[in-house]
């Protein structure tokens, strides 16, 4: 007779797989909603610290806030502080952000698995991060008459930074292969 020492070659079972599979995909929605958090939270302090050093706390999301939601005769140019505004744009803000570090994560996640689709990832960011700033310039004319596209710029930089800081920190092996 013989005994067995509790060593097994057996394969995990099928709910094992799927219970570690919905822990990474829970994992990256983490992951993303984190580094949506921080990015929308350097842009607003970068507009706090700008608006302040100009005497207007505030001033910027209650002009986005304005634009994007009461559309009418540029009601952003005398905007005094609007509490409704400013929170309002900040939800919708606030959840852009979460929906991009959503996507990088699953982005960043591929690029793990095939180091060739890193080097996509980064031309993909260049892109948008272009055409974000040709879309603001094209179709938000009147509100950079109010904002200075290029604190939009440096707000939209420090984001990226402070995203991508992030996902390093948590990504620290992702090679980018050409």
């Amino acid at each position: 007779m013989t005994a067995q020492t509790g060593a097994t070659t057996e394969r995990p079972s099928h709910t094992e797989e799927s219970s570690q599979a919905s822990r990474d995909v829970t994992r990256l929605y983490q992951e993303g909603l984190i580094a949506g958090l921080v990015g929308a939270a350097t842009v607003a302090l970068w507009f706090l610290i700008i608006d302040s050093i100009q005497g207007r706390p505030l001033y910027t999301p209650t002009v986005l806030g304005a634009a994007l939601f009461r559309r009418g005769a540029a009601p952003w140019l005398d905007a005094v502080p609007n509490l409704e505004m400013v929170l309002m744009f900040t939800w919708v803000h606030g959840l852009a952000f979460v929906v991009i570090g959503v996507i990088v994560a699953r982005l960043l996640a591929l690029a793990e698995q095939q180091p060739n689709a890193g080097f996509g990832v980064l031309m993909l960011f260049v892109f948008f991060e272009f055409a974000f700033i040709a879309a603001a310039m094209l179709f938000a004319a009147p509100v950079l008459q109010a904002l200075a596209w290029s604190a939009i710029l440096v707000a939209n930089l420090l984001a990226a930074t402070a995203m991508g800081g992030y996902f390093w920190l948590r990504h620290p092996n992702l090679r980018v292969q050409p």
